[in-house]
């Protein structure tokens, strides 16, 4: 029988840690705050034959898309950041969808794995939030060991072959005096979404109620706050599903791939449009 873990006992483990945490399956829980200091990636596993289109449309779109990784056709492995990396095992929960359509979702994806898959990784926002929480900025959903507020947004996307749509994006409340800072801080971070892309009222780009996140969990604005949104990288995941691609793998919103590169390091990919 595998031992259960909580998010409190992996806090102070390292990436790797965590991930053989993962891949036994002691550990299915959201993965804000753990391996801090480490870069955070959200992912896509597609066929190799749509995986060209999806990496133009993720350089066009570097906010909510920022490249920071891409295996080899069939290979689990991401030796860029990881060396003991399997895809397949390694993130806490994934998502599989096929037409279009969600199927599963899953701990492990070893059996739906296929020498055509390529894992593209996109660096995610809880890779900033240690740098706040360093300046004393606080981050809500942190604090209540809960998963991020995500929400649709009106925010149209450049499109790349099959591949457009409407970004999604974070909301974290922010003390007023502070926001400028947070701007500053996240904006340090490209491979993490960097510097938020609105700030207030939610209906400027096209959310309706805050209280009603899409993925994720409501957090409270509190008095002196105001909300601050960042792009998100559930965006390519909400791209892949308007695709309708035969089969696509994705992490479940908050369960991402902790790497064992430093969340400031040079992850950049260049691509030839």
């Amino acid at each position: 029988m595998t031992l259960s873990l909580s998010h409190a006992d992996l806090a102070n483990l390292s990436a790797s840690e965590v991930r053989a945490a993962i891949r036994d399956g002691s550990y299915t829980g959201h993965t804000a705050g753990l391996a801090a200091g480490k870069l955070q990636c959200n992912l896509a596993i597609l066929p190799e034959r749509f995986a060209l289109d999806f990496l133009r449309f993720c350089q066009r779109n570097p906010k909510p898309c920022p490249l920071v990784g891409i295996g080899d056709s069939g290979d689990p492995r991401l030796p860029t950041l990881g060396h003991d990396i399997d895809i397949r095992s390694d993130v806490s929960k994934y998502r599989v969808f096929r037409n279009g359509k969600f199927s599963e979702e899953l701990t492990d994806v070893s059996e739906h794995w296929s020498d055509d898959l390529v894992t593209v990784a996109l660096g995610c926002s809880f890779t900033f939030e240690n740098a706040l929480l360093r300046a004393s900025i606080p981050v809500r959903h942190v604090e209540n060991g809960t998963n991020v507020p995500m929400y649709r947004s009106n925010i149209g996307l450049v499109p790349a072959g099959r591949f457009g749509g409407q970004m999604v994006v974070t909301m974290r409340p922010i003390p007023e005096n502070r926001v400028e800072q947070a701007r500053e801080i996240s904006s340090r971070y490209p491979q993490a979404h960097g510097a938020p892309i609105a700030v207030g009222d939610p209906g400027q780009i096209g959310i309706t109620n805050l209280s009603r996140p899409d993925w994720g969990e409501t957090v409270e604005v509190k008095p002196g706050e105001v909300p601050v949104y960042w792009a998100c990288g559930v965006t390519p995941q909400n791209v892949l599903l308007d695709a309708e691609l035969p089969v696509c793998i994705t992490h479940s919103p908050g369960h991402m791939l902790i790497a064992d590169v430093a969340e400031d390091a040079e992850t950049t990919i260049l691509l030839t449009n």
